[in-house]
């Protein structure tokens, strides 16, 4: 059990150094600005999830600029590793002794691997995208919850586990919002547990006001922050309602992952299982999801069948004899089924499913063994089996091969940082990773970048632009080829008219902003990303005449 871990890490080598969009984007740049003082300072150089809350990415930022990179990606893959052994651990909660009255370890061991070649946890495996590591909090609350004593008997145990389960849900909410629904369906399962419903009600409030807490440890201080700079909490997220200046009025959130009808909803997981770009960029197949639905059904048919038994007793028909779930697989069903929902109708997003894949193997092998006998629990393994096989997925979220270094940016000189700007106008390919190797009072903001700009926002711009007496520039990433290998003729034209292509459009939404760009002055830099090379380029902005910079702004 102990070496799953260690193995997980060495995968995490084998798969190469993280290079995945949002890391290019925010999860170096987050915790960098918050190190040095740049949240405020800057404009959004992560796009609108500069202001995601980088407590998360501590670790990793930690790790690969004070550690050599195949380390820091060894260590980041142990500690995904670690589910392996809370599934381990919560297998022992859920499954029977044997005939012995001996704990099925080796069970409990293959159901917990089968959870981990779950697709979209090998495909984080040692990257920064966070689910895999909040997926700890997850499992280790409901660990928690499982390790309870059942029914509910004494006030004392309707508060010590529920507190520490909630603190700890909490905590991974508090980490990444998306985890708040895992939190919810914990909370909401207490009340499924034996006991008075007064001692299941107060479970629940006790768990409800650690989530609370547990938020308030890992991301209080961000949401103070963002309250003390931006009038928002969760900046730019729901400004709607807290009217933060900087951004529009607007709620975020993106919606086109969602289920198109009822019938798409009650169809779901078929559906994302047939076409998994309904809910990822990638192809992340899991056929163990529509099985899980379709025992989930079979358990309601079987209950409907029960209540139709114990109706028929009074005609002399006996209803069927034993509970039909124990006290914690009811609980982990209830949890399951929850989070589900809440995700299909918020977010239905793959990749936030981790937790539930993680649990799925479990999940199925206990219904299995409550639903069938003999020679169906024999088909029902099999069909496990096959099902978690890691044959139906592809694709990654960007992986390069290992350097010393993770990141190596050549720079170019500034004599007073903090009388410059840069300015970034395009979100793809972003830009924010770069931002941590530049001087650190060099200002940076992102233009027409996705961000909900305000006429605040505009205006903040142009008194940075004014109070500013040293050069700008406006920072364009134009090429992927390695510098120091010889190219063809063909591929040289191509990539000066990519860089072509690229500088006129950056013209044209500067001059939205009354900003002109010297093309001829451009100059390319090298930047490395473990053996990715990523050429970006400078050019130096102006600020045109006011009858040039009449027009409305993007």
């Amino acid at each position: 059990m102990w070496l799953a871990p260690l193995f997980a890490g060495c995968l995490s080598l084998a798969m190469g150094q993280d290079d995945n969009w949002d890391l290019h984007n925010y999860h170096l740049y987050n915790p960098f600005a918050l190190l040095n003082g740049k949240i405020g300072y800057d404009l959004a150089p992560g796009q609108w999830q500069s202001y995601f809350n980088p407590t998360l990415d501590l670790l990793y930022y930690g790790l690969v600029m004070h550690l050599p990179a195949p380390v820091a990606g060894f260590l980041m893959g142990v500690l995904h590793g670690l589910n392996f052994l809370l599934l381990a651990a919560i297998g022992r909660c859920l499954l029977p002794p044997d005939a012995a009255g001996r704990p099925r370890y080796g069970l409990c061991l293959l159901l917990a691997l089968a959870g981990c070649l779950g697709p979209a946890y090998l495909s984080e495996m040692g990257n920064t995208m966070g689910d895999n590591l909040t997926a700890l909090c997850v499992l280790g609350a409901l660990l928690l919850m499982l390790r309870q004593p059942l029914p509910l008997a004494a006030p004392a145990a309707a508060l010590v586990w529920p507190l520490l389960a909630g603190l700890l849900a909490g905590f991974g909410a508090g980490l990444k919002l998306t985890n708040a629904n895992y939190a919810l369906a914990l909370c909401l399962a207490l009340l499924v547990v034996p006991g008075s419903w007064g001692l299941r009600l107060r479970a629940a409030f006790v768990f409800g006001l650690a989530v609370l807490a547990g938020i308030a440890l890992s991301s209080g201080h961000w949401f103070w922050r963002m309250w003390e700079v931006f009038g928002n909490p969760l900046f730019p997220q729901f400004n709607q309602l807290f009217q933060g200046e900087l951004a529009a009025p607007l709620g975020i959130g993106d919606t086109g992952w969602l289920p198109r009808s009822w019938r798409e909803r009650l169809l779901w997981p078929f559906i994302f299982t047939f076409d998994p770009r309904r809910v990822s960029e990638l192809m992340l197949r899991n056929p163990l999801m529509p099985l899980l639905y379709l025992a989930v059904l079979a358990l309601a048919a079987d209950v409907l069948r029960r209540g139709w038994q114990a109706e028929g007793k009074a005609n002399g028909r006996q209803a069927a004899a034993g509970p039909l779930l124990t006290p914690q697989a009811r609980l982990l069903l209830t949890f399951i089924g929850v989070a589900y929902l809440i995700w299909l109708n918020l977010f239905s997003i793959y990749r936030y499913l981790v937790p539930l894949e993680l649990l799925a193997p479990l999940l199925f092998w206990v219904l299995a063994q409550r639903l069938t006998t003999g020679a169906g629990r024999s088909a029902a393994a099999l069909l496990l089996l096959l099902a978690v096989l890691p044959l139906y997925s592809s694709g990654s979220w960007g992986h390069a091969r290992w350097t010393w270094r993770a990141f190596d940016v050549q720079v170019p000189t500034f004599s007073q940082p903090e009388q410059s700007m840069v300015v970034t106008v395009h979100g793809d390919p972003p830009m924010g990773w770069l931002v941590p190797f530049f001087p650190q009072r060099l200002a940076f903001v992102a233009l027409g970048s996705g961000f909900p700009e305000s006429p605040a926002f505009r205006a903040r711009v142009d008194a940075m632009l004014a109070e500013r007496s040293g050069p700008k520039y406006v920072m364009l990433q134009t090429d992927r080829h390695p510098p120091h290998l010889p190219r063809s003729a063909a591929e040289t034209e191509q990539a000066r008219q990519r860089s072509e292509e690229a500088l006129q459009a950056a013209a044209g939404k500067l001059a939205g902003y009354g900003l002109g760009v010297e093309g001829a002055a451009c100059r390319n830099y090298p930047a490395w990303v473990g053996s990715t090379s990523w050429t970006y380029r400078m050019c130096p902005v102006f600020r045109q005449a006011s009858g040039a910079a009449a027009g409305a702004a993007p």
